[in-house]
């Protein structure tokens, strides 16, 4: 196990987890510390004994605590005093009965997974298939020509008028998108309301959006006319759902090292978010990774930021393509390794810009993307916040009170790790003097429109 205490913070699944992990993470909260090479485990006193067990190449974990957070406190505890001092695990032990048993029954996990997929899928009758998709079709058509009235009603009565409607005013019209089974235009037309009040420059703000969405809109009309990328592209933004397994089979497969350059997290409806940057280290490909988790529960897998693994991932069909799939093999573990060099990005913010305009004209509905800048120093004018190149180029942060990203650079270049909306950047990582930092989830956050 060859993680920094940062990264393993970024496992928790909450602040409060975080803390209290950290309060346990010393070797005097702890009996019967011993490691193999498939997993380090140890006893911690709480109001009970607790048995923690980790599994040092995938970081899964297991506690008897009854804790809903996962990973919980404890088993935080023992991957921060791994990550600090390993030395405190004993070797050449023999593993307990109970240690032994969660390594089997994962193995034994595995093996059905591997089986499960291996088995050939039922063939699904075309002729069905072609009867709901045009049903779908018809319905999604309805919506759209309902949002196209109202956008069209908006526009007419001036957007002052909105500045007083309630939250409800948007969220009927989403729900009618949701009947139409259109969920991603519901989504849009949910954000909307955001824009409203929240910026001195909202009503442009809003008018851009709705300009977004009526392309949209036109474009779906006119989709058989369109490239087949772009064609998926409208699909999945009006609210249609490719199936991962279809995606696997026929998307743009990538094996490389990948490297966790960034990840932020998200409240969506029920669910958390983690966005998971990724660019290849011998490609130099940007990769989104999406995971989704209801409440405390662990995402599915450990994506741990600073931290490089291989693999190979595969593209969802789009003309410009991000987000993607990781094809897992659950007969070889990932084993992430800690990174400690300079992030594989852009030495000029001008190239940066060219290759995101680019992007925009392969794929004008893009909503983020992802840059990494390499010997950026942040500087502070006047109000505003950016990061300037050697050669005098610059972009504009999120937030005037960067202060973490200013306090790691100490007025020093450092090779910066963010997320991009087309305005300014979001800062999620820094590397600076050879090592990874993550700037914690907050710190730097764009403003909500």
């Amino acid at each position: 196990m060859n993680l920094n205490i940062e990264q393993v913070l970024a496992l928790a699944p909450d602040s409060n987890a975080a803390s209290a992990g950290r309060k346990l993470g010393v070797a005097a909260s702890w009996k019967g510390l011993a490691r193999t090479e498939r997993a380090l485990w140890g006893e911690c006193q709480g109001s009970a004994l607790y048995r923690v067990c980790v599994d040092p190449d995938t970081m899964a974990s297991t506690c008897s605590c009854p804790s809903r957070k996962f990973p919980c406190k404890h088993a935080l505890g023992l991957m921060l005093l791994a990550a600090s001092s390993l030395g405190a695990f004993a070797t050449g032990t023999a593993p307990p009965a109970w240690v032994l048993e969660w390594v089997e029954r994962r193995a034994a996990t595995a093996e059905r997974k591997k089986e499960k997929e291996a088995e050939p899928a039922k063939a699904p009758d075309p002729a069905e298939q072609a009867k709901r998709a045009e049903r779908r079709r018809q319905r999604v058509v309805k919506g759209i020509e309902g949002l196209e009235l109202w956008m069209g009603d908006l526009i007419r009565q001036g957007l002052a008028q909105v500045e007083d409607r309630p939250a409800a005013f948007w969220e009927a019209q989403a729900a009618r998108l949701v009947d139409a089974q259109a969920p991603g235009l519901a989504s849009k037309v949910r954000r909307l309301g955001r824009y409203v009040g929240n910026h001195p420059q909202w009503p442009a703000r809003l008018l851009g959006e709705l300009g977004r969405i009526a392309l949209l809109t036109h474009a779906f009309r006119r989709i058989d006319q369109l490239p087949p990328p772009l064609q998926a592209d409208v699909r999945q933004l009006i609210g249609w759902s490719l199936p991962h397994e279809e995606v696997l089979a026929s998307g743009e497969a990538v094996q490389d090292a990948w490297l966790v350059a960034g990840q932020s997290l998200f409240d969506e409806e029920r669910f958390r978010v983690q966005r998971n940057w990724l660019v290849g280290t011998h490609t130099g490909r940007v990769a989104l990774f999406l995971q989704f988790a209801a409440g405390t529960a662990a995402f599915p897998e450990n994506m741990m930021p600073g931290t490089v693994f291989d693999a190979e991932l595969v593209y969802r069909p789009s003309a410009f393509p991000q987000r993607a799939l990781l094809r897992t093999d659950p007969a070889k573990a990932r084993t992430p390794r800690a990174w400690s060099e300079r992030l594989p990005g852009f030495d000029r913010t001008e190239s940066f810009r060219i290759w995101y305009a680019e992007a925009l004209a392969l794929q004008p509905w893009l909503e983020r993307t992802f840059a990494c800048l390499r010997g950026v120093t942040p500087i502070r004018t006047g109000t505003a916040c950016i990061v300037r190149d050697a050669e005098g180029g610059s972009l504009p942060l999120a937030r005037a009170d960067a202060w973490t990203l200013f306090a790691l650079s100490g007025g020093e270049p450092i090779d910066l790790a963010a997320e991009w909306n087309g305005e300014a950047l979001t800062p999620v990582a820094v590397v600076s003097a050879g090592e990874y930092h993550v700037i914690p989830a907050g710190a730097e956050d764009e403003e909500d429109a």
